[in-house]
């Protein structure tokens, strides 16, 4: 079952029959996933389902055996100033000589293009999105002297400054603090308050229905995707896990009692 929208919303991403292959192995088969604008999606699945596949075959990072993808009803070139990437810590060479403030300027350069330097107004930005995310203190901090927290909170903030429409964040929550978590989750509420979309690779299933009202279930094909009360059930974690989750019927009834 495919959500097909929210009240009526526009769709933030659609993505139809996709598949992608390494040594012709697929990676993810025949996808489809429709994203309305303003809601919080996760997406779960077991390791090696294709999660973080998903994303970068979306944002053109790795090349597609097949499948079409459209942001706002337009392909990734013409939606790019629209979109925002948080990807995996771990992908990131954290001990490259730069400050944190660099870091998130980088986000601004879509809009500056690569030759016009970042001036007063761009930096004012980045301490704003610095501010957001509660680690302004450490504009000028090298990013190797960082801690996994404070690492991923540059990440948001360079996200933050390019004031996308839709972001895509690649388990912004691994490895983080509790405190860190929280500060996550408020600001992904903050931006669905503000109509934004995003969309992000998951891993704890406890938490799924408290912080996200939208998610699709992948392993390598979709089982299911839509409104977490209608689309996160036992019956289809089981189908996506291969019956391999430990307390699903306890972690429904805990998100039934919430509710």
């Amino acid at each position: 079952m495919n959500g097909n929208g929210k009240h009526g919303a526009r769709m933030a991403l659609e993505i139809e029959d996709l598949t992608v292959a390494y040594n012709s192995k697929p990676a993810l088969w025949d996808v489809d996933m429709h994203v309305p604008e303003g809601v919080l999606m996760a997406i779960v699945g077991p390791n090696g389902a294709g999660k973080s596949t998903l994303i970068k075959a979306a944002l053109n990072l790795i090349p597609r055996a097949a499948g079409d993808v459209r942001f706002f009803d337009q392909p990734y070139a013409k939606a790019r100033d629209l979109v925002g990437y948080v990807p995996q810590r771990g992908s990131v060479d954290w001990d490259f000589p730069t400050s944190v403030l660099d870091v998130v300027m980088m986000g601004l350069y879509g809009q500056l293009g690569w030759f016009r330097r970042p001036g007063k107004n761009e930096r004012q930005q980045a301490y704003e999105a610095l501010e957001q995310v509660g680690i302004v203190d450490l504009a000028d901090r090298q990013i190797s002297q960082l801690s996994g927290g404070q690492q991923q909170r540059t990440f948001l903030a360079r996200a933050l400054v390019q004031d996308a429409q839709i972001y895509f964040m690649d388990e912004p929550f691994a490895a983080v603090d509790a405190v860190t978590e929280r500060a996550i989750v408020a600001l992904l509420r903050e931006l669905r308050s503000r109509n934004k979309t995003v969309v992000v690779v998951h891993h704890d299933l406890q938490t799924v229905a408290d912080y996200f009202d939208w998610v699709t279930l992948l392993n390598v094909e979709v089982t299911a995707s839509g409104p977490v009360p209608e689309i996160y059930t036992e019956d289809n974690l089981r189908k996506t896990y291969g019956g391999r989750v430990a307390g699903i019927a306890a972690l429904n009834h805990s998100a039934e009692v919430e509710a």
